[in-house]
């Protein structure tokens, strides 16, 4: 170096670097679907990096090369990505998946501009070379950083001599298969504590003394469920199966066990004119310590930054660690138009009632909401929702009218606010029911890429996968959604589907067992012909004698379009399955 030239910038860095194994066969089978399918997983990867405050500075080919500050997160954010390739590669034909290997390491390295260059890059790059494909890699270095502060299984794997490198490198690979929910508990028993921060939000009490208060009680509860759902690490318990518990003395310790959580969040409301306070407790629920309390008095206006401070707070209190991602704001936008907002949330408490009435309340606030604002993105989803409710339940007066509003309204919400799930899981539905097979997995999978405890998420992915003819693959998605939402209401509609998933594999047994456990949970109308169809399947005509009658009296008056609209399959030949097993106990006008 000479005197003129610059000094070199060095740093410690955790460095990710990821390729895709088996590239060249893919490329030499379909380039196009490759390159697609390659943009679309760096997309993924890209938002996952920048979530777990890293930076991909290398993109040559079909690798990603990314620096963390911090090895810990690092290591977090290579195994979000391996859950999040591995649940969209398994709608993808065997020889089509596109499997990363991922290879961490810390170490000293230098600044080019954007650029890093040094040792402890190229360790990194030849530690992905080492790992299987699916798999992750570190170095001794990483796993002395993450020693105590992740709870992923480390396989040992030994001293390596990498290629270039001049010393042997001690080389763990990482274990980050997520438990299947089978194992936890969901489909009976006790349900196991999950392997992360469990915390369920118990409803917040209405202290306003008004009634009609009541909804706004409701949805500072949602809201705070929602920010806390956007933190990857941990996992939290649905709104509608906390919900059940609304108006309830509860045993804290009692709650915890039944929903499979280590903590509870509760709170209260009090509205007066335009002001606000809101209390909030964080209990460990096998001690009943109180780990943080807090009361907060603000204006109307400050609603949002006071959902933001109690989720920091709770955050905070759980584990410490997550404040590294400090400022984040749970991708929410602000909301410009106060009184819009109201009807929106009145909108959703009468849609969470799950009564015909209710719904038509619910669209009649929407549309007031979308007069004082048309921007705003939650009406738009909420008015695709509820007109979607609608058709399901068999409640719709004209459902290709409704298909093609809940389409319209569901894809304005996603162009008004990307980031958020909801939007997306109501523009799955849409795209669903116009037969949009790929743009509905796509939104299902996005859901669940921006809130991975996002339970309607998984159910509408499940949803999808039984359309598409992906049963077995159904039925991981429909239960991992019973798991984040064990006590839902409408648990009824999700076995159903889980019926009908094995229903298609002809497992004729197990879908009348869980058509039962359907009809018991809510009776619900798609509950009734699946276990129709499967008694029928089996000859069990005296079982579905009683039921058929109750089914004819609930059908719409359109009864064919109401069929043909509510079985969206990619391939007719599941929707004449159906309609066989139908016909087998009696339902004789279905074509």
């Amino acid at each position: 170096m000479t005197m003129s030239d610059p000094p070199i910038t060095r740093r410690l860095a955790a460095i990710m670097a990821a390729d895709v194994a088996g590239y060249s066969r893919l490329m030499s089978t379909d380039e196009e679907a490759t390159l697609r399918t390659l943009d679309g997983y760096r997309r993924t990867m890209s938002d996952l990096i920048s979530e777990h405050a890293g930076r991909i500075f290398g993109t040559a080919g079909d690798s990603v090369i990314a620096e963390f500050s911090s090895a810990v997160q690092a290591v977090r954010a290579a195994v979000a990505i391996q859950r999040s390739l591995d649940r969209h590669n398994a709608d993808l034909p065997q020889d089509r998946r596109m499997e990363f290997r991922i290879g961490i390491n810390v170490g000293d390295v230098m600044a080019d501009g954007d650029n890093l260059l040094g040792d402890g890059v190229n360790v990194a790059a030849r530690l992905e070379g080492v790992a299987e494909p699916g798999g992750i890699c570190i170095s001794g270095a990483v796993r002395d950083q993450i020693e105590g502060k992740l709870k992923f299984a480390l396989t040992p794997i030994g001293q390596r001599a990498l290629k270039n490198i001049s010393r042997p490198v001690s080389v763990y690979s990482v274990d980050w298969q997520p438990e299947h929910p089978v194992a936890s508990g969901i489909l009976g028993g006790a349900l196991a504590l999950p392997d992360k921060p469990s915390i369920a939000v118990l409803p917040f009490s209405n202290m306003s003394g008004d009634p009609e208060q009541e909804y706004f009680a409701d949805g500072i509860t949602e809201d705070i469920i929602t920010a806390l759902s956007h933190h990857r690490w941990f996992f939290v318990i649905a709104r509608n199966s906390t919900f059940v518990y609304k108006r309830r003395a509860v045993d804290v310790k009692q709650v915890a066990r039944e929903l499979g959580v280590r903590y509870i969040l509760e709170g209260s409301v009090r509205r007066a004119g335009q002001r606000v306070r809101i209390t909030g407790q964080l209990i460990e629920a096998e001690t009943g310590n109180h780990l943080w309390a807090e009361r907060f008095d603000r204006d109307l206006a400050d609603i949002f930054a006071i959902q933001d401070e109690i989720t920091q707070s709770v955050v905070g209190a759980i584990e410490p660690e997550m404040l590294l991602i400090e400022g984040k704001r749970a991708f929410r936008k602000s909301v410009g138009n106060l009184d819009a907002f109201d009807c929106c949330m009145r909108a959703m408490w009468h849609f969470s009632q799950l009564a015909s009435e209710d719904h038509n309340q619910a669209v009649t606030l929407i549309r007031q909401a979308l007069t004082l604002d048309p921007n705003l993105a939650q009406a738009h989803m909420t008015l695709a929702r509820t007109l979607n409710a609608r058709i399901w339940y068999g409640w719709s007066g004209d459902p290709v009218k409704d298909v093609s509003e809940i389409y319209a309204a569901a894809a304005r919400s996603v162009s008004l606010d990307d980031r958020d799930p909801y939007c997306h899981y109501a523009f799955c539905w849409g795209s669903l029911l116009r037969q949009m097979h790929t743009q509905a997995l796509a939104e299902a999978q996005r859901s669940i890429d921006l809130n991975p405890n996002f339970a309607l998420g998984f159910f509408s992915l499940g949803l999808v996968r039984v359309h598409i003819g992906h049963f077995t693959e159904a039925l991981d998605s429909l239960l991992r959604s019973l798991r984040l939402n064990p006590n839902d209401p409408q648990a009824g509609s999700f076995l159903s589907f889980v019926a009908l998933a094995h229903y298609h594999q002809e497992n004729y047994e197990e879908a009348v067992h869980y058509g039962e456990l359907a009809v018991r949970a809510r009776r619900p109308y798609l509950a009734l012909r699946v276990l129709l169809a499967g008694l029928g399947q089996l000859g069990r005509l005296e079982e579905a004698r009683p039921l058929l009658q109750e089914f004819i009296s609930r059908q719409p008056k359109d009864t064919q379009r109401q069929f043909e609209v509510t079985t969206p399959y990619l391939d007719l030949k599941y929707r004449d399955h159906l309609a066989e097993g139908l016909r087998r106990a009696g339902v004789a006008y279905l074509r």
